[in-house]
Parts: C-alpha cells; structure tokens; sequence
C-alpha cells in the first residue's frame, strides 16, 4: 500500500487563536515534507465560498508545490467539474501537467456541499448530467482532438497544449454514493473514497472496495485511494481534539453525505466512535501501522493520510508524515 498525503485546506475555526499561520505556507511545507519522505502523492481538494476548504484554485496550489519539488505526484481530489468549463479545465491542467514535469494525477468529483451548488448557480440535480459531458470533452480535449466550446456562435477547437502524460494524467473519480462505484469502474478509472464520511466501519469500506473490482472490465487495473485523518506522536490527545474540531466544521458546512451518515447514526458525529471504527488513524506508531494493515488487507491501495486537519500544528502534521513514511510505502 502507498502512502500519499491529502489536504483539505480546512480553515482555523473562529474560537480558537491561531494568529500568524498561514494555511498556504503550511501545506507547502508539507509537501516538501512529504517529498522527502519518500511519499508517492500529494493531493489537495477544491472547495469554495467556505473556511472548511480554502483552495478553490487547485491547479494554482499544485504548481506552486510543482516548483518546490522534483519526484512525487501531485492530485486534484477533486476538480468539481460542474462548476467550470470544461474547457477551461482542460487548459489549465494540461499546462500544469507540462508544468511539473508530467506528475499530474488528475482526480474529478461532481461536487457535493449545496451552498457550493447555491454559489455556482448550478441545479444539483443536473450534477451528473454536467459531470459525465465535462468528462468526455476533457479526455477528448486532453488527446488533441477538436472539441466544441457549448456556446452560440462557438466553433471547434483544439487545445494548443497537450498533458505530458498521453493520452491523459492518470484519472480518478471520487464517490461517495456506494450506487455510483460500477459507474467509475465500467469506465476503468480508479476510485477516490472518504470513508469517515460514508461507511461505518473498515469491514463495509472492504465490501464497497469488491464491488468496485467486480465491475471492472476485464484487464483493467485501478487504484482505489482512501482518505483517512492520520497522527502518530507524543501527542494524541491534542489530535483527537482537532479531529473533533474538523468533523464539527464538515457537519456545519453542510457537508452532505457525512450529514446523512451522522443522522442515520448520531455516534459518528464524535471523533471517538469514528476512531473506533478504524476510519482514523491517531495513536502511537505501531498502533497506527496495525490498523493501516487492516486497510491494506481491506483493499486499499493508496492510504490517502489527511495529517494537516482541525488546527494541528504543522510540525504535528510533518512528525506524523515523518514517522509513518518509514513503515509504509
């Protein structure tokens, strides 16, 4: 199982005093970090109009992280296609693709926080419609091919920069609605899951993870990649206090699908229980690494470790990255 990190870029909550830290300068560090670790991606999600995710331009963040590095692999998780050109989308990630030297890992989701639908405009019940012809016309933008601009008046065009990585950057598509995992696998695309906020525990994140290769065509390969929070130091008190700070911020930011978990099963809005299901990973180090085992038994391949959350420091945040790096790759 590899081990990438994952940043949410979840904003300072209001009643705590974090003066003088910068949430930008912090995840740059952290993929420095993570470089030097030996990790094999870092990714970072697309949020707007909201302090629980302060990136609402990823291609701008993944190439300032593309200067500062050499080796590891940089990700969307996601670009919410609803929400843009699919176009413009294109551009900008075949230039950030040729950028960082062809170490795109380009993750794509529909979106779903609805004051994020509210400030794009944009119908949630279109979200799937929208998604799968944005998809189409980016792959097909991203080999060369002419595509046309929905516009009156627009003509055909074609890309005048390509990816480095043909016919496109590796894909992935998150879902979080267990009905949409033969979707993504028919198209052979590998899968992005955030388990905390859809499953109740690592026995039915492994069911979803057979589901989704049982759908796969045949000769397919995909990666599936789970996002989980992850600490291991000498304090984890402190962690499990942010977590709870962060799980607080996704339930007040609306975000839907942990909500619906949350009112299905009220436990799973305290950070213990969700700790408790193995859906987090805060402890000493070989307590971690036992449970991250039990992911990778479970069908992960790709431990997505969400280590900057809920205010934590940053050293907490590199230690973490530091310590684990070591026993998984």
């Amino acid at each position: 199982m590899q081990l990438s990190a994952f940043s949410v870029l979840d904003g300072f909550p209001a009643e705590v005093d974090f003066a003088g830290r910068n949430r930008y300068s912090e995840v740059l560090s952290l993929a420095d970090a993570a470089e030097r670790s030996g990790l094999a991606c870092v990714w970072v999600a697309e949020h707007h109009f909201l302090p629980s995710g302060l990136c609402p331009a990823p291609p701008v963040l993944l190439a300032a992280m593309g200067a500062r590095t050499r080796r590891i692999r940089l990700g969307s998780l996601v670009s919410v296609l609803p929400f843009h050109s699919p176009v413009e989308i294109a551009e900008q990630y075949a230039l950030l693709d040729q950028l960082i030297g062809g170490r795109l890992n380009f993750g794509v989701g529909s979106g779903y926080i609805p004051g994020e639908f509210e400030g794009f405009g944009v119908d949630p019940a279109q979200k799937r419609e929208r998604f799968d012809r944005a998809l189409e016309t980016i792959l097909a933008a991203f080999r060369g091919e002419e595509i046309r601009v929905e516009a009156p008046n627009a003509h055909p065009v074609r890309l005048n920069v390509l990816p480095r990585q043909q016919p496109s950057p590796p894909i992935w598509i998150a879902a979080q609605r267990r009905e949409a995992l033969p979707f993504v696998a028919r198209k052979g695309f590998s899968l992005a899951l955030i388990p905390y906020a859809t499953v109740r525990d690592v026995s039915e994140l492994a069911q979803e993870i057979r589901e989704f290769r049982a759908a796969l065509p045949e000769g397919a390969t995909a990666t599936v990649s789970a996002a989980l929070h992850i600490y291991t130091g000498p304090a984890p008190d402190r962690a499990r206090t942010a977590f709870q700070r962060y799980l607080d911020s996704r339930l007040a930011t609306q975000s839907t699908f942990y909500q619906q978990k949350v009112r299905s099963d009220p436990q799973h809005a305290s950070a213990a229980a969700i700790e408790e299901s193995g859906l987090a990973l805060i402890g000493g180090l070989n307590e971690v690494e036992e449970r991250a085992e039990a992911l990778a038994d479970a069908g992960v391949d790709e431990l997505l470790g969400i280590f900057d959350f809920g205010g934590l420091s940053l050293s907490d945040a590199i230690g973490s990255v530091q310590r684990l790096s070591v026993r998984i790759h």
